[in-house]
């Protein structure tokens, strides 16, 4: 098993489907019976063994770094000051130097879950583990992963649902093997001037050019994503 001891979070997003909540924080300070989305995702991973955090930062940078003035974990702010005319690849790309070559876990900033799920990943020896809900019902705006023998080959909203193996929750684990090789894909990327594209889309090209990437099951387990309010009242329901 692999122990993986940093991580980013993607924590840029303005969150403008939970507005009026999200007028003075972003949606990764939202919270659920009391405790914000992040804090919940910074505990997990603290008693996990991480002990670097990495934030992605954009709308209300100074409300992300009030909320880790007390983080038990060293924290670094990478601030994408055009989080409101990019996609998260570009977030990803400036936590390159923060990274520092480390494997890491990367998390979507707006996901709930249980913390099996960062022990699940690391138990994965490939070159990228993918939480993959295997068991949950697919709509065209599911970031499906095609997989064969438990090995995914493609990446992509626009996956046909027939085929798909399940939908990607927006958590990894990068291993340190293919730290450089990860961002020497995402720079290129931006630097071709396509910053209007989610990671995924570099990841679908490195699976395509033989990385090895697991999709590892947490269907079982409890996630959300919360983009809205409806969202946000599940959320309520499946966690404490």
């Amino acid at each position: 098993m692999m122990s993986t001891t940093t991580a980013v979070i993607l924590v840029a997003g303005i969150g403008s489907r939970l507005r009026p909540l999200t007028d003075d924080r972003p949606k990764a300070l939202v919270e659920v019976h009391g405790r914000s989305i992040l804090a919940r995702a910074v505990d997990a991973l603290v008693a996990h063994g991480v002990g670097h955090v990495v934030l992605a930062t954009g709308y209300r940078q100074d409300a992300i770094a009030r909320q880790m003035e007390t983080c038990r974990a060293r924290v670094t702010l990478c601030h994408n000051p055009r989080f409101d005319t990019t996609q998260n690849v570009v977030s990803l790309a400036l936590c390159r130097d923060a990274v520092a070559g480390e494997g890491f876990f990367k998390l979507d900033g707006d996901v709930l879950f249980q913390s099996d799920v960062l022990r699940r990943l690391d138990a994965s020896a490939a070159d990228l583990a993918v939480a993959v809900d295997e068991r949950r019902a697919l709509d065209e705006e599911a970031m499906k992963v095609e997989a064969r023998a438990g090995r995914i080959v493609a990446f992509g909203k626009a996956l046909p649902l027939e085929g798909a193996a399940g939908e990607s929750i927006g958590i990894e684990r990068v291993s340190g093997s293919v730290c450089e090789r990860l961002f020497d894909a995402i720079d290129a990327t931006v630097s071709a001037g396509h910053t209007d594209v989610y990671y995924e889309h570099v990841y679908d090209q490195l699976v395509r050019d033989g990385l090895v990437a697991d999709a590892v099951a947490v269907g079982d387990l409890p996630w959300t994503e919360v983009d809205d309010p409806a969202d946000l009242s599940r959320a309520a329901e499946m966690f404490d």
